[in-house]
């Protein structure tokens, strides 16, 4: 009886709680293991932290800029395609669907699940199965809320947003108090030189970049923000800036209260804090840290499918990945795809390994993203973006993102390896399916068993243009 299309329901609060939401997560619940392990001391962790932070405030500020100059949802995918053409953004299409999304999806999840149970094995570590089966529960709950309704989506994260700062300003004042007594002895020989290992680094930085993470998430949603080429700078720049300040600070009451060793042979650095420093906190603080990795989970599976419903849209997949739920007007069949791959990450995966797995292909995309701002500049000198960066900050994100991609070789050569090859694995699927036209009887039986899968679903192709 109305017009099936993604309705404009994104506010500026929504976008910098979709921020947020995605970027305090897992990430800085279980990275700084990942960033001391591999950078060898205090003191360059918190190095690391800082320009990890920076170098996504860079990369934030790029893709505001092409938010604002290229009108459509999708992100990554979108921005390739419109100026580096449609092999790249296929290859990435292809490497974001079958490696990057799902083990991402599958590191939260993990988290989740182990967070979740923490309290009720301390000072055990939870039993490997049931934080797998607690990890699937959380992923599940999270896809069917999506597949019900944009709004309560929106609504959830606005929510759990606020429970994510809360966790955080819950570790770091019980460790500022601390420090302000004069506990600084976890902090003495800060930069033991003696201990860092430059091959190392790159790792140390894919841990760091994956707690921030995130911050391009309101260019996914595009055309269901309102008034984008606002609010798509304002979420970016206070999101980003809120969040450098709160790691920061989260890092240093880590260190506080922990000695190097200690957040090396934690599972869970949040809860061996929380029963060394709050005892009184010790059931409350690993529920918070869970209800965040939920909100990731819920903002990477909202964004995602965008990225899946405009690649259809494009041409590049399947168009039953096209269309939208004929009541609740969600993107119904492009939330449900990633349903059989996060599922077996999650089963037969380890964070760490899975971390370092999909780090490489994020990377590469993301720096080849903002040198297609570049190409952009360069090919459309005409044209008038109503938010404009200064040049030196997408050529230097776009630098130190493909250096630390080419120096990941040297640092964990079998996991960027399996990574390239996806990647690589990319290029004969283009030519043979996207590329080259299918037969007629091919054509016919595609189209025969998506009509089924559309009457099924009860979905139909948007009906008015949002872009």
């Amino acid at each position: 009886e109305e017009a099936v299309f993604l309705r404009k329901k994104i506010t500026l609060l929504r976008a910098f709680s979709l921020l947020i939401g995605s970027m305090v997560g897992s990430g800085i619940f279980i990275s700084p293991k990942g960033v001391l392990k591999n950078s060898g001391s205090v003191g360059f962790s918190l190095i690391v932290w800082f320009a990890c932070g920076l170098l996504s405030m860079f990369g934030a500020l790029s893709y505001a800029e092409l938010g604002t100059r290229i009108t459509k949802s999708g992100g990554h995918y979108i921005y390739i395609l419109e100026t580096l053409g449609p092999l790249p953004s296929f290859l990435f299409l292809w490497a974001e669907f079958f490696a990057i999304r799902p083990a991402n999806s599958a590191v939260v999840s993990l988290a989740f699940g182990r967070y979740m149970l923490e309290p009720f094995f301390a000072p055990c570590a939870a039993p490997l199965p049931a934080v797998k089966l607690v990890s699937l529960l959380g992923y599940y709950t999270v896809l069917t809320l999506n597949s019900w309704s944009v709004t309560w989506s929106a609504r959830l994260q606005t929510a759990l947003s606020i429970v994510k700062l809360l966790a955080l300003v819950l570790i770091i004042v019980p460790g500022m108090m601390l420090l302000a007594q004069g506990h600084t002895e976890n902090f003495q020989d800060a930069f033991d030189r003696q201990s860092l290992v430059l091959d190392k680094l790159p790792l140390a930085f894919y841990a760091g970049m994956f707690a921030y993470s995130g911050w391009f998430q309101a260019s996914f949603v595009r055309e269901e923000l309102i008034r984008p080429e606002r609010n798509i700078p304002l979420a970016v720049i206070v999101s980003v800036i809120t969040v450098i300040v709160g790691y920061m600070l989260t890092n240093v009451s880590y260190y506080t209260v922990l000695g190097t060793q200690d957040v090396l042979a934690s599972p869970a650095v949040a809860v061996s804090f929380v029963q060394r420093a709050f005892k009184s906190l010790i059931s409350v603080v690993p529920l918070l840290v869970a209800l965040s990795c939920f909100g990731t989970m819920n903002g990477g599976i909202f964004t995602f499918s965008r990225t899946l419903f405009v690649a259809s849209r494009e041409g590049q997949w399947p168009p039953l990945f096209s269309m939208i739920h004929i009541r609740r007007h969600t993107p119904l069949p492009a939330v449900m795809l990633m349903f059989p791959l996060v599922t077996a990450m999650v089963c037969i995966g380890d964070i760490y390994h899975l971390m370092n797995f999909f780090s490489f292909s994020r990377w590469l995309f993301i720096g080849l993203a903002t040198l297609g701002l570049i190409v952009h500049r360069y090919r459309h000198p005409e044209l008038h973006s109503p938010f404009k960066v200064p040049m030196f900050i997408p050529v230097s994100f776009t630098i130190i993102c493909l250096f630390t991609v080419g120096m990941s070789f040297y640092s964990d050569p079998v996991n960027v390896s399996i990574g390239c090859t996806i990647v690589l694995s990319g290029f004969p699927v283009y030519y043979l399916v996207v590329h080259r036209q299918m037969s007629d009887r091919c054509r016919s039986l595609f189209y025969y068993l998506t009509h089924k899968l559309q009457v099924l679903l009860e979905v139909v192709q948007q009906e008015i243009k949002t872009y």
